[in-house]
């Protein structure tokens, strides 16, 4: 049997490793036992509301203390500024719109205050709180214009207070940004338009010219017109025809003819536009269906000449306003159409005039009303006539020396127009778009199939 002997080292080191073996069998537990507790965060205390000191722009107020005043100071004298007047009184001015802090010293004691400065009440604030009693209507007045704020019971009192603030102010620039209790929140309008117009014309005209040949009959030669009709002419001992009119008689043994012009002309022309336009909320939308013709004019000293295009056609221009469940619009349709007729020639260049038809009006409708512009009516009747002087009271024959073209237009313009309230669509709400329920042409029928050897590859997807 062995025996261990301990010297002196060993056992010091023994002991010390006992130590720390007896250290490390502690438990958590004891350790959280023997540890001292935590104290709680301590809560935030809100510091207490300071007393206030109303005031508005450009006023002045008295602030009395209990203590003789030694020190003041404040945050802002932009905002506000403060004066010791007596021992304890203190005048605080209003100088722009803000909140300072204002604090007074006396002895041992200290006093804080918020100093609020507020925009003063405008004439016309006061004016419209007059006019509609009970409405919360607000005025921001600065250098560019007028700002309407506020809510109000009816759509009435909207438009009335901005028809007041822009009478107030002609010059500047109101923004109404009232709101109208219970009102649709939309701001985009689209306009259906539908423009109707029916031209009707007639025509008649009726005249001859009586002529001999060039060698004439028996020794004399003649023609007889009333220059209302383009007739024969004689140059070089040749007859010249610039027209033959719509009948033409020529006795080769007599060597006479004569010139007829005898026609009636109907005609019937009608037009549709129907245009959709979209306009946010006080913004200005043009729509043009039509063209431009070529103008030309002269650029000066340089004898150059210049183009500039003018349009013609079915114009729109309309400025919608939403007025709480009112939409009050401001329409101008407009119809224009080139006139050859009573056009001008201008150095070789033939330029038309315009005939235009045009309205401008302003009315108030709800969502999905229609109203009408109706009567624009255009008649217009133009008879010519001309006779030679004598031979044209003749009986019988006196009827070859007279001419007559009677003329008649009648047309007629109707707008109709439908407003209504939109909202843009979400991504789930996009309608599919039309498509072909099969294929195009049919599988082989290409030419390229036809073809020995093939026609190619298309690169695209199968039909």
């Amino acid at each position: 049997m062995s025996s261990v002997v301990f010297t002196r080292s060993s056992r010091a080191r023994l002991g010390a490793l006992l130590c720390s073996l007896s250290l490390a069998c502690l438990t958590q537990a004891d350790i959280r036992a023997q540890a001292p507790p935590i104290a709680p965060p301590a809560q935030a205390i809100p510091a207490p509301a300071l007393p206030r000191i109303p005031l508005t722009t450009g006023r002045s107020t008295i602030l009395e203390t209990p203590f003789d005043v030694t020190r003041i100071a404040i945050t802002n004298p932009a905002i506000a500024d403060a004066t010791v007047v007596r021992q304890r009184e203190i005048l605080v001015d209003g100088k722009a719109p803000g909140t300072v802090t204002l604090i007074i010293w006396g002895g041992d004691q200290r006093i804080q205050y918020d100093v609020v400065v507020e925009q003063p009440i405008t004439p016309l604030e006061q004016q419209l709180q007059i006019l509609f009693p009970g409405e919360d209507i607000h005025v921001a007045v600065n250098t560019d214009g007028i700002v309407l704020s506020g809510r109000v019971s009816n759509t009435s009192v909207m438009l009335r207070s901005a028809e007041v603030a822009r009478a107030t102010a002609p010059k500047a620039n109101v923004v109404n940004l009232l709101q109208v209790v219970g009102a649709i929140d939309a701001q985009q309008v689209m306009l259906q338009v539908r423009f109707a117009e029916v031209n009707r014309r007639a025509l008649q005209e009726l005249g001859s010219s009586i002529f001999t040949g060039a060698t004439g009959y028996r020794g004399w030669v003649g023609r007889g017109t009333t220059q209302q009709f383009p007739a024969p002419d004689f140059e070089d001992d040749k007859l010249v025809f610039s027209d033959f009119l719509n009948l033409f008689l020529f006795n080769t043994n007599y060597n006479v003819g004569v010139l007829i012009k005898a026609l009636r002309e109907k005609g019937y022309f009608q037009s549709l536009a129907e245009p959709n336009l979209i306009a946010y909320n006080g913004q200005e939308a043009s729509f043009l269906a039509g063209g431009e013709f070529p103008i030309p004019f002269s650029t000066g000293g340089t004898g150059g000449i210049s183009i500039q295009f003018r349009e013609f056609g079915v114009r729109l221009n309309f400025v919608p306003t939403i007025a709480g469940d009112l939409i009050r619009l401001h329409v101008r349709p407009e119809v224009s159409s080139l006139d050859f007729t009573n056009g001008i020639l201008l150095e070789g260049f033939r330029i038309p005039a315009l005939t235009v038809r045009r309205a401008e009006t302003e009315v108030e409708l709800r969502d999905g009303q229609s109203f009408a512009v109706a009567g624009l009516l255009d008649n217009r009747a133009q008879s010519d006539s001309a006779d030679v002087p004598i031979l044209s009271q003749l009986p019988i024959i006196g009827n070859f020396f007279k001419s007559k073209a009677d003329r008649q237009e009648r047309t007629e313009l109707l707008v109709l127009v439908t407003p209504r309230l939109v909202r843009p669509l979400n991504p789930d709400e996009v309608p599919n778009l039309p498509a072909l329920p099969g294929p195009f042409l049919p599988t082989g029928d290409n030419i390229g199939g036809q073809l020995q050897g093939g026609g190619g590859t298309v690169d695209a997807p199968r039909q």
